[in-house]
């Protein structure tokens, strides 16, 4: 059974920082390239940071650059989405996405909720 779990979200002033982490089970992790995606209120999800199956190279939406880290520890089955300087527009859903190279398809997680408030 496919399972991917998120945990770490919460609420936090501006400024402030998160890590979030999503643990993967019934399947080869090592495989898949991992991505975070984050859906706010009214909008449309949207891809906020991925990385390859080594862990070696990683991408991001243009507005967390520079403040967002995307990373992995296979042996452990888990991507971290390490999260600083969070402003209000960071508010969202944060979900996991595993997906094996070269298919349209793949895994999702439940999601877990950022709140960025004063």
């Amino acid at each position: 059974q496919v399972q991917l779990v998120e945990s770490g979200g919460g609420l936090v002033q501006p400024g402030g920082s998160l890590k979030l982490s999503c643990v993967a089970s019934g399947f080869i992790f090592s495989n898949y390239m991992m991505r975070w995606y984050r859906q706010a209120p009214g909008k449309e999800r949207v891809m906020v940071a991925n990385i390859d199956t080594t862990g070696r190279r990683a991408n991001y939406l243009d507005s967390v650059k520079g403040r967002f880290t995307i990373s992995r520890d296979n042996a452990r089955k888990t991507v971290y989405l390490q999260m600083n300087s969070l402003n209000f527009e960071d508010t969202a859903v944060y979900s996991c996405h595993a997906r094996y190279p070269g298919h349209d398809n793949g895994y999702w997680g439940q999601g877990t909720q950022v709140t960025v408030s004063s």
